[in-house]
């Protein structure tokens, strides 16, 4: 068993999609990013990349890279799973939070669940994703940016 972890923040602007977990949520603003800015995706294949011991999402999906722009992070996600496959390497478990003040993510939450049990061939009760708010604290708090944190297991 190898455990990684994963951290991802994304400024928010005004007429921008906001992607969270796979999730296209109604919000006036969403992620400044090269891709989708899923920030829990983008976290979570942090996470499984350093339980692997493969460096980072930057490293293997880098911002610089044109082919990545708007990129779908449940591809990328998919894309991460692979390679630790190459490796005989699967995910075992998931553990994610995701701070952001606005929209509310409960009603939400199982669909994240979903998408990345089903991305990752596992049953939804191997992926917890719990919401925080920042309680008007940080930039999160004032509504100027999504964060997350993963704890990926591997085996």
């Amino acid at each position: 068993m190898r455990i990684g972890i994963g951290r991802d923040l994304h400024r928010l602007a005004d007429g921008r999609r906001l992607v969270v977990g796979g999730v296209d949520l109604d919000s006036p603003v969403g992620a400044v990013a090269h891709s989708d800015g899923d920030a829990l995706l983008h976290a979570i294949i942090d996470a499984m990349l350093g339980a692997a011991g493969l460096g980072d999402i930057g490293e293997h999906f880098p911002d610089s890279d044109p082919q990545y722009r708007g990129a779908d992070s449940r591809d990328l996600l998919r894309r991460a799973a692979a390679q630790l496959a190459e490796r005989k390497l699967r995910v075992v478990q998931i553990d994610a939070t995701v701070m952001l003040e606005a929209p509310k993510l409960g009603p939400h939450k199982q669909t994240m669940r979903e998408h990345i049990a089903s991305d990752l061939g596992l049953a939804p009760e191997a992926v917890n994703v719990k919401a925080k708010t920042n309680e008007g604290l940080d930039a999160v708090g004032r509504g100027e940016a999504v964060a997350a944190e993963a704890v990926v297991v591997i085996e």
